[in-house]
């Protein structure tokens, strides 16, 4: 099933105009034609079965078959990460973490941050990109950046966790996590969070916590515990 992605389709559509952009390339590109079915989502877990009711390259036009809707998340599985020095490596994990069923990611600034700008639109357009190629049908969320001391403030529902490798009391991921909980989980930067800031986060109810007994990258951390928390909800 190729996916294609509307935000303005909805329950009481009864037909579609893509843009112009969207039309050559369902037209021109994929070469469909009058009769051919599309499949549509908003990011908001509905699967509208369309079909080509006109094939033009500048507005093709869609009427709305049938739609269902997907069953919610079981959780709300909330990553703040801090941008990498390269931001290729960022980009790849905006796109697995999406792939894998995050609901919601934040860039966060740390004491040890190399990058501290990031654009938006663009991790926007991978994360819209892999929603599509993996059919998933909700679209995680993507927040501004914000620094860490802000975010450890925000009150968060469910378990909230800080990753570290600084040699302190840490449970490992595995066994503070639980099915149908809510999670916030912070991921540092290359250079780890500074002692200043995981003080902060226990004090502000997080739990250290360790992601396994090797070093791993920023990316891979967050990868890691992105699938440990959707795989334990996936099988519960």
């Amino acid at each position: 099933m190729q996916l294609f992605y509307n935000t303005t389709i909805n329950e009481s559509t009864e037909s579609l105009i893509f843009d112009k952009e969207e039309s050559k390339h369902i037209i021109k590109v994929l070469r469909k034609k009058d009769g051919d079915i599309l499949f549509v989502t908003n990011g908001l877990g509905y699967l509208f079965k369309t079909k080509i009711i006109l094939a033009s390259d500048a507005k093709c036009t869609v009427q709305i078959v049938s739609f269902e809707k997907a069953p919610e998340p079981k959780i709300q599985l909330h990553l703040a990460v801090a941008p990498t020095k390269m931001n290729d490596r960022y980009e790849w994990f905006l796109e697995k973490a999406t792939e894998i069923g995050i609901q919601e990611i934040t860039p966060i600034i740390c004491d040890r941050s190399e990058r501290k700008v990031i654009n938006t639109d663009r991790f926007e357009k991978i994360i819209l990109s892999a929603m599509k190629q993996s059919n998933a049908l909700f679209l995680p969320k993507l927040n501004p950046a914000i620094s860490f001391k802000d975010f450890v403030k925000q009150k968060k529902e469910g378990i909230q966790l800080i990753a570290h490798c600084e040699e302190t009391d840490k449970k490992s991921l595995k066994s503070v996590i639980r099915a149908n909980e809510n999670a916030t989980i912070l991921i540092g930067p290359e250079g780890d969070f500074s002692d200043k800031e995981i003080t902060l986060a226990i004090e502000h109810n997080y739990l250290p916590v360790t992601l396994g007994n090797t070093r791993l990258r920023t990316e891979t951390a967050a990868i890691v515990a992105c699938h440990s928390v959707v795989f334990l909800n996936e099988n519960s």
